[in-house]
């Protein structure tokens, strides 16, 4: 005997929420700010096609004896002024921090000064001293005629460096400042000394601080070293104007330099990039993946998306 048992509606399960169809905003502001960029950009490009330019002679002067003479002699000044700027900014913010009201009164006065000028007037001054010192004389050790002492080279290195080192003070001060006082005080604890600490507690710490903007004024640098073309010193800028007077070609040869000037600037930002991502060990628990990293993960990611699912039977 089978019993037939009804099936009320109390009995089946309840019917799932209803499947709600998103459907994307349109951000219609983004569309039209996007084609105004390409048309300015479109437009920009034909007014330089249309020019009287002789793009033809970028080419034949990019790797110009005079121009990769230049060249480096721009990465020379770079890298040494930028030497002097890091010394002295690092003792400057060490002056700075001092408890000593003198020590730290001439390094406020330094800084003070260094940045209040531009840089253009310094290198000048620089270079006409000689109209103030006929000479140079250092006692026992040195003495010459200042205009053959202050030669192109120095004048633009002491300008560049010695400016240099105000910016670079500041920053430090800042990176020194990040490091909590108790850092200090566990490590005078410990019967360090206040250079020990400084050179083996405070100043690593402080390195994540002061790498970021240090990378910028690197770059900064190497751009602003274009100026000591006005004190005579045979540096990229110069090289290129030198060259279009001889050829005719005196707008092409600062196209070719700023040319050069991005490809330097590119090569220093990536590694001021990989700089930055060494000293953040110590501050984020994963490191950002890198350029190459962020391209892999995106090629494989396309890759396998193309792959067809296969379907069960």
């Amino acid at each position: 005997m089978t019993v037939d048992i009804d099936k009320t509606p109390a009995d089946t399960p309840p019917a799932g929420p209803e499947a709600i169809k998103a459907i994307p905003v349109r951000h219609y502001g983004r569309y039209v700010s996007a084609v105004v960029a390409i048309a300015l950009l479109v437009g920009v490009v034909y007014a330089f096609s249309q020019g009287k330019i002789n793009w033809g002679a970028i080419p034949d002067y990019f790797f110009d004896d005079r121009i990769l003479d230049g060249v480096g002699k721009t990465l020379l000044l770079t890298v040494l002024s930028m030497v002097i700027g890091i010394v002295g900014g690092v003792m400057l913010a060490v002056m700075r921090l001092s408890k000593n009201p003198v020590t730290s009164s001439i390094a406020w006065f330094y800084i003070w000064f260094f940045r209040g000028t531009p840089v253009l007037v310094q290198l000048i001054v620089w270079f006409n001293l000689g109209l103030v010192f006929e000479y140079i004389n250092l006692g026992p050790f040195y003495k010459d005629e200042w205009s053959d002492f202050m030669t192109p080279f120095l004048t633009a290195l002491l300008g560049l460096g010695l400016n240099e080192a105000a910016y670079m003070a500041e920053i430090c001060r800042a990176g020194l400042l990040s490091v909590d006082e108790g850092q200090t005080e566990a490590s005078h604890a410990l019967g360090m000394s206040h250079a020990k600490t400084l050179r083996r507690i405070v100043i690593p710490q402080a390195m994540r601080v002061i790498v970021p903007p240090t990378g910028n004024e690197v770059i900064n640098m190497l751009k602003t070293t274009s100026l000591v073309s006005v004190v005579q010193y045979p540096e990229l800028l110069r090289a290129a104007q030198d060259i279009g007077q001889t050829s005719g070609a005196p707008a092409e040869m600062l196209f070719l330099a700023a040319a050069w000037y991005l490809l330097m600037t590119s090569i220093f930002s990536i590694g001021q990039y990989y700089l930055e991502r060494y000293y953040a060990r110590g501050s984020s628990r994963s490191l950002p993946a890198t350029p190459f990293q962020k391209i892999k993960a995106n090629v494989l990611s396309l890759s396998s998306r193309s792959k067809p699912t296969g379907g069960t039977a």
